[in-house]
């Protein structure tokens, strides 16, 4: 069933939501640190109890964020002009004998200056356990909230949100895109993302049909997409999170489409899937999606591999499934069957970073399964313009001119050992401190090299007082150097001179 989230029931909600604070700083002042963090571990005590004599923004949190039920009078005092008769009508309530529940999950959504409100439908722990309908709209969760952290921020003119489902990827592009326009296959998503929009005073096309059938022929400067990109049989139980396609399908239809739909140097970012099988290497798999006709750029970064087992009761759980009954059991064994008769030993998951270009791209795949906290939007800018750098400094004469530094974010660990001489070093290490963390390991002469990176002399005559300094050949030494130090410039730890003091 579509709600009637119409427009003047949803701008009656909008002016209450204002008059009680209940935006992501009100809720916070509301609740301290403490209880805030206990209510995101799924601990409802602490908010609950500071909730007691809040008034109308403490009915908001206990109905909206807590799911309690409220009495007529408290809502009708919270809701100011908009009448508990429409917001029933609306979706928004649902009636608990002479009690009221919300309908729909309403809950501040903040980032920075920024605050919003997200409409979504209630997940299955406020739904007290019940599994979700196949239409559920899914809200604000990590895999969304992932998204938004890598992509990047830069103006653009146009973006795409392909799948809006709730529309917060639309809600953080709209601070830095002058035109938006959103996709989803469902009516209902389309329903609950227009009421988004709307309480948030977000300007938005929206467009219904499946996948990029909605804005054919269009191009974009940014392309957004959290795809149904679970991996499983060719089904789809769940819209949020299913394509009716079989294994990674989806995540391959997307990669392959989308630069199609990008302007000039416009740029796709999306979450995506791929299996793992027994002799076949991930890298060239995800690779293989990537349309042959089109120049891209390609970054795909695997965050994590997930073994079957747990994938299977991961997904089960989060759609509300008790995996001891009897439904939970035929769901799993039906999905654990379809991964061994397709030889799937694994569940990569990660970021595809995506360019159009006028030549022939540069793809690269990246295993950054390790912990850091800085997010990959900024990177993934940077990422591409070191890209364009190295691909203007093709040739070995162009990179031998150029004058280089170290960034300041690379550190040098050494291993030692001891000898007959005292500490002898086994290891040199470089780490980023800052983005996803990256580490090479470099030999003596690498070392002495990279303090060499001043900008002060082109690496053409490092290499040659090195090689005189240590006794190496310079070709030999120059051959070796050459690709160890496009690797560094690719990963920000060694930087062109005149980029100095600029964001990376």
């Amino acid at each position: 069933m579509i709600p009637d989230l119409s427009a003047d029931r949803i701008d009656r909600l909008r002016e209450a939501f204002r008059a009680a604070s209940y935006d992501a700083d009100g809720v916070l002042d509301l609740l301290g640190h403490s209880a805030h963090a206990a209510l995101g571990r799924g601990e409802p005590m602490p908010a609950l109890r500071a909730t007691e004599g809040a008034g109308p923004l403490g009915t908001l949190v206990r109905l909206f964020l807590l799911g309690r039920p409220e009495t007529r009078a408290d809502v009708q005092a919270a809701l100011g002009s908009l009448t508990i008769d429409d917001a029933l009508a609306a979706g928004i309530l649902a009636a608990d004998g002479e009690l009221l529940r919300a309908g729909l999950d309403i809950r501040p959504h903040g980032e920075g200056e920024h605050s919003w409100w997200v409409v979504s439908d209630l997940d299955s722990d406020l739904r007290g356990g019940r599994p979700v309908d196949p239409d559920h709209v899914l809200g604000v969760g990590h895999a969304s909230l992932s998204l938004v952290r890598a992509t990047a921020r830069r103006p653009v003119g146009s973006v795409l949100d392909l799948g809006t489902g709730c529309g917060v990827q639309a809600l953080h592009a709209s601070t830095h895109a002058s035109s938006i326009t959103v996709t989803d296959v469902s009516q209902r998503a389309l329903a609950l993302a227009a009421a988004t929009f709307r309480l948030n005073d977000v300007d938005a096309e929206l467009g219904e049909g499946e996948w990029f059938d909605p804005v054919r022929g269009r191009r974009f400067d940014l392309v957004v997409c959290n795809p149904p990109f679970v991996v499983g049989p060719p089904r789809t139980d769940f819209t949020y999170r299913d394509s009716g396609l079989a294994g990674d399908d989806a995540s391959a239809l997307v990669v392959r489409q989308l630069p199609s739909f990008l302007n000039e140097g416009g740029t796709g970012q999306l979450l995506a899937s791929w299996v793992h099988r027994e002799g076949e290497d991930w890298e060239d798999r995800v690779a293989s999606w990537l349309p042959p006709s089109a120049g891209v750029d390609a970054w795909f970064v695997q965050r994590d591999v997930a073994d079957p087992d747990l994938y299977v009761g991961t997904w089960l759980r989060d759609a509300g499934y008790d995996l001891r009954s009897e439904q939970g059991m035929r769901k799993a064994a039906e999905w654990l069957d379809w991964f061994e008769s397709n030889d799937v030993i694994g569940i990569g998951f990660g970021f595809v970073t995506l360019r159009r270009t006028d030549g022939p791209g540069e793809v690269i795949c990246e295993d950054l399964r390790h912990a850091f906290d800085d997010p990959l939007g900024p990177e993934s800018d940077a990422w591409l313009r070191r890209v364009d750098w190295l691909r203007e400094h093709d040739s070995d004469d162009d990179l031998l001119a150029a004058r280089l530094v170290t960034a300041d974010s690379t550190v040098l660990e050494q291993v030692s050992q001891p000898g007959d001489e005292g500490w002898e070093p086994i290891v040199h290490r470089l780490h980023r401190t800052d983005g996803p963390g990256w580490q090479h390991e470099i030999d003596e002469l690498g070392v002495r090299l990279l303090a060499g990176f001043r900008g002060a002399l082109p690496l053409d005559e490092l290499l040659e007082l090195l090689a005189m300094g240590y006794g190496e050949d310079v070709e030999e030494l120059t051959s070796a150097a050459i690709p160890m130090v496009r690797e560094l410039v690719r990963h920000g730890m060694v930087v062109p001179a005149e980029w100095r003091g600029v964001d990376q």
